[in-house]
Parts: structure tokens; C-alpha cells; sequence
């Protein structure tokens, strides 16, 4: 695990290199086809090399759940300890991981009309006054969330208004199907020490994104005529940004300045989640004096841990 522009894919790939182990993407953007550049998928050289389950298994129309997650995922881990190997599972979608590792609460399916109602509420008040109800009804929910995570504050809001029951007492109070009854867990993170240095890493990710042509690659989507705004895969990081710049809502520095603070707004979130994530070792990537590691110190502790 670890937050986005982190070095997690790198170090998986340096494990596949050392032990036999097959590779699961845990990424809600990398499902998705054709969502290359922005995503930061492997580069098809790489997959030849390193073979990801898990991703290119999506059309970009197509709405992929934590729940569908799950059963790809552990279908994926049956098969690879049947042909010999060891499951390893890598990204940064801690919703995905928590669904793997808690299995899914059976919640009451979408009510059309009190969505219509929550979402005319955020249009006319704005999502951080939904987070704020929210928070009065479940704050561990809210918790997790930035105030504009708009389909998990309408879920949340939503969920409470049809039971009377918070999500996140739901989530518990419903049986789990642990993974760790099948499996010997191993729970690794990559993290930064040096936000700063976090936060360089993501917006020099992000504009060499630009230059490796992250642009074309939404107009080309956006060229299909099918697809729209608020499909999942378009609400990715980046990708909402640079639709956004192409309907002429957003000039080219504005796009860049967007892009950038929502994929610093996703690393935020994910250390969030990962700083109370139980049973969970750390990597730093920096040493405590701000040195960078060097790819072989990391991989050297990994191997370590995993001995």
C-alpha cells in the first residue's frame, strides 16, 4: 500500500524480481482501459514483463464497485496460490483493501428519489454542508472523507435516511468473510516521511503526465461521444481535470493547478486511511534526516519483512 506517486509499483515489481510472486492491481483507475497516462499504468513494456490481474478489465462506461473488487481480487488469489505462487496485491484504493480484507456489508440498494433530493441540496448548499450532516449522523464515515467526496457523502447520507442506522455501524455489525482465514497476511505500506518531498514527487508526476500527451488521451475518450463527467472512471484524478480544461471550463495553468492539488488531496486521504490501518508495517523513503533512499535500501527492507 501507500499513497499515490509513492514508489508502491516500482517496489512490487523489485519483489517479482526476488520472489515468486504474481501481481494484483488494487487501483479503481487502472480498471479502466484506455485510462493509460493519467492513471500511471505500467507502461505495456512493463506488464509484459510484470503481469498485473486486475488491470484493462473495464470499459470506461462501465461502473467497477469495491464490491466487484472483492470477487475479482479473490478469485485472482485462489488462482495464483493454485498455480504455485504468492498473491501479492498492490496500490493505493484503501477502499478496495478494506473490501477485500472485510467483505461487504449488505446495504439497502439506491433510492432514485432521495438521491435527486440529497443531490439538489449539494447544488444548492455544497457538498462540505452534506459532509457536515453527515458527520452529525456518522462521524466515523466522515472521517474518512474529504467534504467534497460527493458519491460517498450521498451513500452515507443516503444509507442513514433509508435505515436509521450509520453505514459504519452497518459495516460491523454484518458478518465478515476474512481473508485472514485463508491467507498468512503480510500488510505493507510506502510511505513518505517528507510531505514536501511527497508533494514535489506528484506535481513533477503530473506534468510529465502532460508531456507524455495525458491531454489527447482524455480528448480521445471524450471524442467517443458515450461517455460523461461523472462516470467514475472520468471522475478519476486528473482525468476530471483535463475534461474540465477541454470543455473550456478550465485554461491549460488552471487544469495544472487542479490536477496537481487533487492528486495531493488523494495522498492526503490515503495517509489518512493508512495511519490507522491495523497490523500494518512501514517502509519511510526517507531516512529521518530527509536522505532519500535508494531503490535497493527499500527493496532490501521489504525482502526483510517478508522473510
Amino acid at each position: 500500500m501507500g499513497p499515490t506517486a509513492s514508489g508502491k509499483t516500482d517496489l512490487a515489481m523489485a519483489l517479482a524480481d526476488q520472489l515468486p510472486v504474481e501481481l494484483i492491481s488494487v487501483d479503481s483507475a487502472l480498471v479502466y482501459r484506455g485510462l493509460d497516462i493519467g492513471s500511471a499504468k505500467p507502461s505495456p513494456e512493463e506488464l509484459v514483463r510484470y503481469p498485473h490481474r486486475l488491470i484493462d478489465i473495464c470499459d470506461p462506461g462501465e461502473s467497477y464497485s469495491a464490491g466487484r473488487f472483492r470477487e475479482d481480487a479473490l478469485e485472482a488469489m485462489a488462482e495464483i496460490v493454485a498455480a504455485g505462487k504468492i498473491p501479492l496485491l498492490v496500490g493505493g484504493t484503501m477502499l478496495y483493501f478494506r473490501a477485500l480484507l472485510e467483505g461487504m456489508a449488505q446495504l439497502p440498494e439506491a433510492d432514485p428519489a432521495i438521491r435527486a433530493d440529497i443531490e439538489a441540496r449539494a447544488g444548492r448548499e455544497g457538498w462540505p454542508a452534506l459532509h457536515a450532516e453527515l458527520a452529525a449522523v456518522d462521524p466515523e464515515l466522515a472521517s474518512e472523507l474529504h467534504p467534497n467526496h460527493s458519491v460517498r457523502i450521498e451513500r452515507g447520507l443516503e444509507v442513514y435516511r433509508l435505515t436509521g442506522v450509520p453505514l459504519s455501524q452497518l459495516r460491523r455489525e454484518q458478518a465478515r468473510d476474512s481473508v485472514t482465514e485463508h491467507y498468512d497476511l503480510r500488510q505493507l505500506a510506502l510511505l513518505p516521511r517528507d510531505r514536501a518531498l511527497l508533494h514535489q514527487r506528484i506535481e513533477f508526476r503530473f506534468r510529465r503526465m502532460l508531456e507524455q500527451g495525458f491531454v489527447d488521451e482524455v480528448r480521445g475518450l471524450r471524442e467517443r461521444g458515450d461517455l460523461h463527467e461523472d462516470l467514475p472512471a472520468i471522475r478519476a484524478v486528473g482525468y476530471r481535470q483535463v475534461w474540465q480544461y477541454l470543455d473550456g471550463r478550465l485554461d491549460y495553468e488552471q487544469m495544472v493547478g487542479a490536477g496537481v492539488a487533487a492528486t495531493r488531496q488523494l495522498a492526503k486521504r490515503q495517509l489518512t486511511w493508512l495511519r490507522r490501518w491495523p497490523d500494518l508495517a512501514a517502509i519511510y523513503a526517507q531516512d529521518v534526516d530527509g536522505r532519500v533512499r535508494k531503490n535497493d535500501e527499500i527493496l532490501a527492507e521489504a525482502l526483510k519483512f517478508l522473510a
